[in-house]
């Protein structure tokens, strides 16, 4: 668990040093947290529910942080609204830093000192370290916000390393029989409490895509007028393009009569065999009715890739590699990795679900209303932190994080 530890926490501050001091500080629109409010809250965490109630002797690093660092936990109190975190020019970045460095010498001291961890205090260090990786995915989500909106569009960092795109081939579809299939999660393997409930569902035959959504092919839809038809449009959706005169994905920028896009790698001219990214839970439907088709459930989403590509994920494209963006080869079917894909699922708790007591309670289930099913992980997701049950939820009009398309049909 040390080792494991100092590796999650080391990952955070790996994933802010190519930044500028003004760089931590920025908070564009309310759904991005400066990057330092980040490295503060994880730290919080650890701090609140695993040092201030455990260990004994143990003096808080300041009073006032669990004011500036609490994100959402009714049960702990007071805290920053939101929208407010941008104003927060104090404590400084370096006050962080000291935080982060304190609070980490204290958990290993603690875990030195103790004969035997108690399961229940190991499961929720364990926890702690999957709630950081989820801020270090949300960290690079709002790091290229932050750049992506500067007028110079900086770069986050060049990449060094080949990012195994090959020619696009043509997409074909992977079929799935009627039948009664189970979901969820049931081992004792770390998952979050969402995934818990295993029951057996019932799905039609049905066919799933076998790669993302390229650029090109979404490029298609804007040529053909996609973000002027109402009619491919739900309601909600409609009223989002209108009122937020939407004519492309986030980051899509059209100079000199070609389209640029923002990457973490700088803005470069669109690469088309490159997985749309950015997308709305609105324009992936869209989308998919465009195509005449559809996107998946979460439960078509999680037997496909159960029966066509069972943890395999080692040539999946996730964080370790560093590509910092989507890519496409030929030797997987990008179940994982690359990029969230949107399902027509709503975010509702399964059968037999039951939120934690206390403050743990709080982290998943209370969201379970307005929120969209996303499956299968990012290039910006740990490789560890991800499984075929891993329920990710977003709201349908956000298009600031990791996500793209993956289309399903009826194949009788």
């Amino acid at each position: 668990m040390k080792n494991k530890f100092q590796k999650v926490r080391k990952q955070s501050t790996h994933i802010c040093a190519p930044l500028k001091i003004e760089d931590y500080v920025v908070q564009p629109v309310v759904d991005v947290s400066p990057p330092k409010w980040h490295l503060g809250h994880t730290t919080w965490f650890f701090e609140t529910f695993i040092l201030a109630p455990n260990k004994v002797g143990y003096k808080l690093f300041n009073k006032a942080y669990g004011f500036v660092f609490n994100s959402y936990y009714e049960t702990v109190g007071n805290r920053v609204l939101r929208t407010d975190r941008g104003n927060l020019t104090r404590p400084s970045v370096e006050d962080i830093f000291k935080y982060r460095k304190y609070v980490d010498e204290h958990i290993l001291d603690f875990l030195n000192r103790l004969e035997k961890c108690p399961k229940e205090l190991l499961d929720l260090i364990e926890l702690g370290l999957q709630h950081e990786q989820q801020h270090q995915e949300l960290l690079l989500y709002d790091i290229k916000y932050i750049l992506g909106h500067n007028p110079l569009f900086p770069a986050y960092k060049s990449m060094s390393k080949n990012s195994g795109i090959s020619n696009l081939r043509p997409i074909n579809f992977l079929e799935v029989p009627t039948g009664n299939y189970q979901i969820g999660n049931d081992s004792n393997d770390f998952h979050f409490d969402n995934e818990e409930g295993t029951h057996t569902v019932y799905l039609h035959d049905y066919a799933i895509a076998d790669r993302l959504v390229s650029n090109g092919e979404y490029l298609e839809f804007i040529e053909a007028g996609g973000y002027q038809a109402f009619q491919y449009w739900l309601s909600d959706g409609w009223t989002w393009v209108k009122e937020n005169q939407k004519e492309s994905p986030l980051y899509w920028h059209k100079i000199e009569g070609k389209w640029n896009y923002y990457t973490l790698n700088g803005l470069k001219e669109l690469e088309l065999d490159e997985p749309v990214a950015h997308i709305s839970l609105y324009e992936a439907d869209a989308y998919a009715r465009w195509k005449e088709m559809r996107l998946p459930t979460e439960h078509e989403w999680e037997i496909a890739c159960k029966n066509h590509q069972p943890n395999k994920l080692e040539k999946s494209n996730f964080v370790e590699k560093e590509y910092l963006s989507p890519t496409y080869t030929d030797n997987n079917y990008q179940f994982y990795g690359d990029l969230w894909e949107w399902t027509n699922s709503a975010y509702l708790p399964y059968p037999y679900f039951k939120a934690s007591p206390g403050a743990i309670g709080e982290y998943n289930g209370k969201f379970m209303i307005n929120q969209m099913v996303l499956r299968g992980g990012s290039y910006g997701t740990p490789k560890d932190h991800i499984r075929s049950t891993y329920r990710n939820f977003f709201s349908p009009h956000l298009q600031w994080h990791f996500a793209g398309i993956r289309l399903a049909k009826h194949f009788k």
